[in-house]
């Protein structure tokens, strides 16, 4: 997949190298050898934390600091960056190891959001702050005009345990199974609603497989 597409969907100019870094998941570096975007990304999440900061604090007046924390944080969680970057087809120009391909990388939230904080990282160091801040005001500020939706994301197993007590569904349980080597153990969550199963996530980790599962699980009880 060309990176050029992406780069014309990002709207900002980002050297090629550093964009390329920048969609390399670890699982890739690790069977192919070199540098994983890791490090783009710890730089990203900075960057995002900031811009995200000094919007709601224009923004919202009205809010005090625990109103704007809260909110500041939905928006720069997982959930809510996976978003924006499902809006950017990002999945599609990830660059993944097999196992990780395997099992639906390209739709991780995990995944999806740390890639999605690379690429800010990775325009930061070609342009500068103010391209970072194109991509923040075109794919994650947007997500702002849903509040609601926002806090959702942000805490999706809370929310769902919170939406099943309102439907009198039941008590929310996972149960997490592993498997595959050590360093590439991929573990399945299936989520239960009461006694029945309502659906599934993979991950890296079991927390995160966790979090897919109550994802799907809310997808499934809001429609």
């Amino acid at each position: 997949m060309s990176l050029t597409e992406l780069q014309e969907r990002l709207g900002v100019e980002i050297t090629p190298e550093l964009l390329q870094l920048a969609v390399t998941h670890s699982s890739y570096a690790y069977e192919k050898g070199g540098a994983d975007n890791e490090r783009l990304e710890f730089l990203g999440d900075s960057i995002l934390g900031y811009l995200v900061a000094v919007s709601v604090f224009k923004e919202h007046s009205e809010l005090s600091e625990g109103e704007l924390t809260k909110l500041k944080n939905a928006v720069v969680s997982a959930q809510a960056l996976a978003t924006a970057a499902t809006q950017l087809e990002l999945g599609k120009y990830l660059r993944l190891g097999k196992g990780e391909a395997r099992t639906d990388g390209r739709k991780k939230t995990n995944v999806l959001a740390d890639a999605f904080e690379a690429i800010l990282g990775a325009a930061y160091l070609s342009s500068g702050m103010e391209s970072a801040r194109s991509i923040v005001e075109r794919f994650v500020l947007p997500l702002l005009e849903n509040p609601d939706a926002i806090r959702e994301m942000a805490d999706p197993k809370t929310s769902l345990i919170e939406k099943a007590q309102k439907l009198n569904l039941g008590d929310v349980r996972y149960e997490v199974e592993g498997e595959g080597p050590d360093h590439q153990m991929i573990y399945t969550a299936k989520c239960f609603v009461g006694s029945k199963l309502v659906a599934q996530g993979q991950s890296s980790t079991k927390r995160s497989a966790e979090t897919e599962a109550a994802i799907a699980a809310l997808k499934l009880l809001s429609n």
